[in-house]
C-alpha cells in the first residue's frame, strides 16, 4: 500500500543516477525515462536486501549490448545514401529481446535506449516470456519509392541479421516500419539465413502474421481506459475524446473509442490538427484511414474536401475541451502547459497510446490534480502483447481467428490493470498507475536476476 501523497519520492540522492547523468549526459529522452521509473523503484529496491547486494538498479540502467551500424543504399537516381542503423539489446531477463524498429529522421541513440528500457516493464506486465530491445534508423521512408525502401531495408537486414533471431531477438515495427518494411526485412532474413523462423513479427498474413496485430496497440490502450474508468462505475460511452496522431494507433484507438460510444473530437498529424466539433463519423475515418494508410497523405488534404470538420494548422489538439486524452503521436508531445490546458478543458482521464508523450512535469501535474493517468509501459502494451501471441502462433504454427487473439488481448490488458492496482493503490483507496506499472513490471525482472546470479 503506497502512502496518500499524490507526489512522487525523488530518486536524486540515489548516487547511481548521478553517475548515470555524467556518462549519459547527452541522452536526454533515456534520462527522462529513467528518472520517472525511479521515483517509483528506488524506494522499493532499498527495502529489499537482494536487490540492494545484487545491485539490481545499477544494473537495470545498463543495455546488455547496443550494436550500431553504417547502412549504405542506392537511391532511385544511382546515387549512394548513407544512413546509421542501430539495435539496443536492453535485458533478456525473462525472454529473447523484443521491441519495435523505428526509421525516422529524429531516430537517435538516446531515443531508442530509452524506448528499450521501457520496453523492459511494458514486456514484463504483458505476462508473456519477452526481454526488451529496440532499435532503427534515421532514414525516412516518407516520399521514398517502393524500390527505395527495399534497397534500405535489404542493405539494413544484411547487418542486423546476424543478431536477431526466434530464440534471441524478434524485432517488430514502429515508426516508419509497416507492413511494406517489415515485408523487406523478412523476406531478406530469410534470404540471408536460409530459415523461416518468427525471428520477426508484424509479418503480412500470408506469411505468418497475426490478426489484430496492426489494430493491437490502439485497441489496447482503449481496454485499458475502459478498465480504469469500470473501476468508478463508469464507461467511455458519451464521453469526448482527443486522440493525437493519425498513425496505426491513433487511428485503432479512435476505431475502437467509436465502438464504444464515445465521441472523438480530434485527429493530428505534424501539420495540424482536424477538429471534429460533433464527433468523427464512421465514414470520415475510413476516408482518413485511405489518406493516411494508402496514400501516405496528409490531414489538411482532408479538410479541404469536409466543411464539417476544423482544421488547426500547426496546432495539437490539447486546447479542443473534452473529457478524455489519448496521446497517440510521439515522445514530449505534452509539456507541463498543455497538461494544463487539458485539466482546464475538462479531462479528467488521459491514457498514453505513445511511448512517454507526456512530460515527467506534465505526469506531476495530472497526479496532482488526481487526473486519472495511464502511462504508455500499461495503457499502449496491446502492441506488444499481440506481438507475443505472434511468436505464440509462429512457434505452434497455427492461426487463431480475430475473435480468439481479440479475446487475449482483453485479458492481458485487464490483468496489466489489475497488476497496476494491486502495486499502485494508495492508502485512500486511489491508484497511482505509474508507480503501479514500474512496480509491477520490475519485481518480474528484478526476481528473475537475483536468481540467475551475478551475470
Amino acid at each position: 500500500m503506497l502512502p496518500s501523497d499524490k507526489t512522487s519520492t525523488s530518486p536524486s540522492n540515489a548516487p547511481f543516477i548521478d553517475d548515470l547523468k555524467q556518462r549519459c549526459g547527452n541522452e536526454p529522452e533515456f534520462l527522462q525515462a529513467v528518472e520517472e521509473v525511479m521515483d517509483s523503484l528506488v524506494p522499493i529496491a532499498r527495502t529489499n536486501e537482494a536487490y540492494t547486494k545484487a545491485r539490481i538498479l545499477e544494473r537495470l540502467v545498463e543495455p546488455d549490448r547496443v550494436v550500431m551500424f553504417r547502412v549504405v543504399w542506392e537511391d532511385d537516381t544511382g546515387a549512394v545514401q548513407i544512413n546509421r542503423g542501430y539495435r539496443v539489446q536492453f535485458n533478456n531477463t525473462i525472454g529473447p529481446y523484443k521491441g519495435g524498429l523505428r526509421f525516422h529522421p529524429t531516430v537517435t541513440l538516446s531515443v531508442l535506449k530509452f524506448l528499450a528500457f521501457e520496453q523492459i516493464f511494458k514486456n514484463s506486465l504483458t505476462g508473456l516470456p519477452m526481454g526488451a530491445g529496440k532499435g532503427g534508423s534515421d532514414f525516412d521512408p516518407r516520399g521514398k519509392s517502393d524500390h527505395e525502401v527495399m534497397r534500405f531495408c535489404q542493405s539494413f537486414m544484411t547487418e542486423l541479421f546476424r543478431h536477431v533471431g526466434h530464440n534471441k531477438d524478434v524485432p517488430a515495427g514502429d515508426i516508419g516500419v509497416g507492413a511494406r518494411e517489415i515485408g523487406y526485412l523478412f523476406g531478406h532474413y530469410k534470404r540471408l539465413t536460409g530459415q523461416y523462423t518468427g525471428a520477426l513479427t508484424g509479418k503480412g498474413l500470408s506469411f505468418g502474421g497475426s490478426l489484430v496485430r496492426t489494430e493491437a496497440t490502439g485497441y489496447g490502450t482503449i481496454y485499458f481506459a475502459r478498465e480504469m474508468l469500470t473501476r468508478r462505475n463508469e464507461s467511455l460511452d458519451g464521453k469526448r475524446c482527443l486522440v493525437s496522431g493519425s498513425g496505426n494507433v491513433a487511428l485503432y484507438a479512435a476505431q475502437k473509442l467509436m465502438e464504444l460510444g464515445a465521441i472523438v473530437v480530434s485527429l493530428s498529424d505534424s501539420g495540424g490538427t482536424l477538429h471534429f466539433p460533433k464527433g468523427l463519423t464512421t465514414d470520415q475515418f475510413a476516408h482518413i484511414q485511405e489518406l493516411k494508410e494508402k496514400r501516405r497523405g496528409r490531414l489538411s488534404e482532408f479538410s479541404q474536401n469536409d466543411p464539417s470538420v476544423e482544421y488547426l494548422e500547426g496546432q495539437r489538439p490539447w486546447g479542443i475541451s473534452a473529457d478524455c486524452a489519448f496521446p497517440c503521436a510521439t515522445q514530449n508531445e505534452i509539456a507541463l502547459a498543455d497538461a494544463k490546458t487539458l485539466v482546464d478543458g475538462g479531462v479528467r482521464l488521459v491514457a498514453e497510446g505513445a511511448n512517454m508523450p507526456s512530460s515527467n512535469d506534465a505526469v506531476r501535474y495530472f497526479h496532482s490534480k488526481e487526473i486519472l493517468f495511464a502511462p504508455g509501459k500499461a495503457a499502449n502494451a496491446g502492441g506488444v502483447a499481440v506481438s507475443g501471441l505472434e511468436q505464440s502462433q509462429n512457434s505452434l504454427r497455427i492461426f487463431w481467428d480475430r475473435k480468439e487473439v481479440d479475446r487475449r488481448l482483453q485479458e492481458i490488458m485487464s490483468s496489466i490493470h489489475d497488476k497496476c492496482v494491486d502495486h499502485g493503490k494508495r492508502e485512500d483507496g486511489s491508484i497511482d498507475y505509474v508507480c503501479g506499472a514500474n512496480v509491477a513490471g520490475f519485481v518480474k525482472v528484478a526476481n528473475a536476476m537475483v536468481a540467475y546470479g551475478i551475470n
